[in-house]
């Protein structure tokens, strides 16, 4: 394992798993969500976004954790494994729920200053939404993607509950 993205639906613990593996691993991390929202939440311009993610990427050692299609051809391309993190969708909403509203209670800065807010954590476009609204289709779309061709060179890790993501964390000492 020298080059790996961690995917799954929002509040399945990417960043959180990314970033242990790449310290364990001793591997640079990349965290798509900081490449793609710049200072006020202004997302990248698809160009630049993918500019910086092939550049990101372009090294022989990751960890890279996030679901964006946009940039999916690139990261895949060049990953060695793919861990996906298949959670039941009753652990990641209440995840997603319990941070959301602990980063608008503490108002800690995410990416480039970003904060979330009451407004954010209860709009139509909240985290919490998007995760009811995409949680099961994404489940569906990497089901089906795994099994194109151009997936074929990847080594697959499904965990699907957050002892097993704990396992196998600890298996690889």
């Amino acid at each position: 394992m020298e080059r790996i993205s961690v995917v799954g639906s929002s509040g399945a613990g990417k960043t959180t798993l990314a970033r242990a593996l790449a310290e364990r691993l001793a591997l640079p991390y990349v965290e798509l969500d900081a490449l793609n929202w710049g200072p006020d939440w202004q997302e990248a311009a698809p160009e630049v976004f993918r500019q910086r993610v092939w550049a990101a990427t372009a090294g022989d050692r990751w960890v890279c954790d996030g679901n964006y299609a946009i940039v999916r051809d690139i990261v895949l391309a060049r990953a060695d494994t793919l861990v996906w993190l298949d959670l039941a969708f009753g652990v990641v909403l209440g995840r997603t729920i319990r941070r959301s509203v602990s980063r608008a209670i503490s108002r800690e800065p995410i990416w480039n200053g970003n904060v979330e807010s009451w407004r954010s954590l209860l709009g139509p476009k909240s985290l919490i939404w998007w995760t009811i609204r995409t949680h099961h289709g994404r489940r569906r779309r990497w089901e089906a993607w795994l099994r194109r061709p151009e997936a074929a060179h990847l080594v697959v890790v499904r965990l699907r509950s957050p002892g097993e993501v704990d396992r196998w964390l600890a298996g690889l000492d």
